[in-house]
């Protein structure tokens, strides 16, 4: 597996994050087109008689301008805000199962501030169950999503459904932890 990293006492299997390739490509599309749609709408206020963008004089201000400010408006805020979760690398992180302390260790990054940074820990004990959730078979194969139950009914996923994982990839983290833990009650929920 090419996420875990063992160490002497403990096993780290790491996050990527928002620094994905599809949310380059949206942040970069989002900011192209809301440049272009509040250019637009700009022009078509502004009236000039000849520029070399295009002919904006036939965009009356009212109502197509104004609706072009908006919507390039937005797509220049949703821009800014992926391009900002990209540079934050938010979601990005580490599962820790450290077999010396016989705790594991869950480790976010969020949004800057007071909390950025998310660590939770429960000692193996508290696992009563581990759930494991596939979802879709589609194309790029299914999504699987690791969940750990503890004794006083909180569920806690390990591993999200955000991208589709190879299933051998998936089954040899799922045996790993389970063993790791000395829990032996697995669930298995699959959807279409």
């Amino acid at each position: 597996m090419n996420n875990l990293i063992r160490e002497q006492y403990s096993v780290k299997s790491h996050f990527k994050g928002s620094r994905q390739l599809s949310n380059f490509f949206w942040a970069l599309t989002v900011s192209v087109g809301g440049t272009g749609f509040f250019l637009t709408g700009l022009l078509s206020f502004l009236n000039p008689t000849s520029l070399f963008l295009s002919e904006s004089n036939e965009i009356l201000f009212i109502p197509q301008g104004i609706i072009l400010l908006f919507y390039g408006t937005v797509g220049l805020i949703l821009g800014i805000f992926l391009s900002l979760t990209i540079y934050w690398n938010i979601g990005s992180g580490y599962n820790e199962y450290n077999s010396l302390n016989r705790e594991v260790i869950l480790y976010r990054t969020g949004f800057p501030g007071k909390n950025r940074e998310l660590i939770v820990r429960f000692p193996f004990e508290e696992i009563e169950e581990i759930k494991i959730n596939i979802q879709g078979w589609g194309i790029l194969g299914p999504k699987g999503q690791l969940v750990i139950c503890l004794v006083d009914n909180r569920e806690i996923p390990v591993r999200g459904m955000a991208q589709p994982v190879p299933l051998m990839e998936f089954d040899i983290e799922v045996l790993f932890v389970a063993r790791l833990t000395g829990i032996s009650q697995l669930s298995t929920n699959i959807t279409r």
